[in-house]
C-alpha cells in the first residue's frame, strides 16, 4: 500500500492506498451534469483532496476509512486530486479510528518534472502551515473550528 506522502502525479491507474475521510465539501454538477464532490482525506503521513463522482459522493462520509485500489493522482481542471477513475475502486473498510496528519497536503504542493526522469514529478513546495503532529480520528483537532 502506498502512503499518501508518496503520491506523485501520474497518468496510470496504479495507486493502492488507505485513508480516512476528514471533510467532504459541497457537491456540484460537472459540465456533463454528473454529480462531483471533493473530500479531504489523510493517512499517517499526509493529506490529499479526493475527487468522487456520481454515487461515490453519497456512499462515503467523514470518518469513513476507505481503501482505494487502482486509483490515479492527476490534474483535473488545474487541481491535483486523487480519484478512482474508470478503472479504480473505492471501498469502505471501517470508520472512526485511524491515525492521520493533515499536513502536508499533497494537492496543494507545487510539482515540477523530475530532471532524472522526464515522466516523473517531484514536489517543489506546498502552501500549508507547519505540521502539528499525528492525530487520531475522532480526537479534537489542533485547528480551531475543524474536527
Amino acid at each position: 500500500m502506498l502512503k499518501v506522502r508518496d503520491l506523485r502525479p501520474s497518468v496510470g491507474n496504479n495507486i493502492n492506498t488507505t485513508f480516512i475521510i476528514l471533510e467532504k465539501y459541497n457537491a456540484s454538477r460537472s459540465d456533463g451534469g454528473i454529480l462531483m464532490c471533493i473530500a479531504l482525506v489523510a493517512d499517517s503521513t499526509a493529506s490529499v483532496h479526493l475527487q468522487m463522482w456520481g454515487a461515490e459522493c453519497d456512499a462515503f462520509q467523514p470518518s469513513d476509512i476507505v481503501r482505494l485500489t487502482n486509483g490515479i493522482f492527476s490534474f483535473h481542471k488545474a487541481n491535483l486530486v486523487l480519484r478512482a477513475g474508470k478503472k479504480g475502486l473505492l471501498e469502505k473498510i471501517g470508520e472512526f479510528s485511524m491515525v492521520f496528519v493533515e499536513i502536508p497536503n499533497m494537492s496543494t504542493m507545487q510539482w515540477v518534472q523530475d530532471p532524472a526522469n522526464p515522466k516523473g514529478w517531484i514536489p517543489l513546495t506546498h502552501s500549508s502551515p507547519a505540521p502539528t503532529g499525528p492525530m487520531l480520528a475522532g480526537a479534537a483537532s489542533s485547528n480551531p473550528g475543524r474536527h
